[in-house]
């Protein structure tokens, strides 16, 4: 179980722990954590996720990519294994794409297009797995292998975003403190 925080306790952080506490939000990115912290104080959920998400897109393309490439494939070797981030695993398998529960079929379909998308753009697939299901995604899969390359990273960095909005629901506790949230 993962702690949760109150805006006045992830204000008050001091850098390293701010980074502790909110560095899981982008996968194998801690660095977006590290280089919000100076934007300090948030008045809620919402400009927080926003000043982190500003980060994200401020940064050149070399950490953009570095940022989308973290992440692993749906159904991929690293899921199989056991072997991706908890928060990884868990959405995969909120979205229906349970290694356990899927047919040797369905495992190759994802394989199959993970290399098709990871050959055409230079990274893996992101959706935001808590906002689909394992049909749109292989739906989403269609659809965006079409995608130029500029027009699939600012639809990944999108994914992104929404995938770094539920974590951080998951670790900021919103309460009535006198603040948007």
């Amino acid at each position: 179980m993962q702690a949760t925080w109150t805006f006045h306790q992830i204000n008050a952080m001091d850098r390293d722990d701010f980074v502790a506490a909110l560095g899981v939000l982008f996968e194998g990115s801690p660095w977006i954590a590290a280089e919000t912290w100076p934007a300090r104080a948030f008045t809620g959920i919402e400009t927080l996720h926003r000043a982190l998400c500003a980060t994200m897109h401020a940064a050149d393309e070399e950490r953009q990519l570095a940022l989308l490439r973290a992440h692993p494939d749906l159904v991929g070797r690293a899921a199989l294994a056991g072997s991706v981030t908890r928060a990884s695993m868990g959405e995969q398998v909120a979205a229906g794409l349970d290694p356990g529960r899927l047919s040797t079929a369905e495992v190759r379909t994802f394989m199959a297009n993970n290399l098709a998308y990871r050959e055409r753009f230079g990274f893996p697939f992101i959706i935001c797995a808590r906002e689909n299901t394992k049909r749109s995604i292989l739906d989403g899969f269609a659809t965006r292998l079409g995608n130029s390359r500029e027009g699939e990273v600012a639809t990944a960095l999108g994914e992104v975003e929404k995938i770094a909005w539920y974590r951080l629901l998951d670790v900021v506790a919103v309460r009535n403190e006198g603040i948007e949230g």
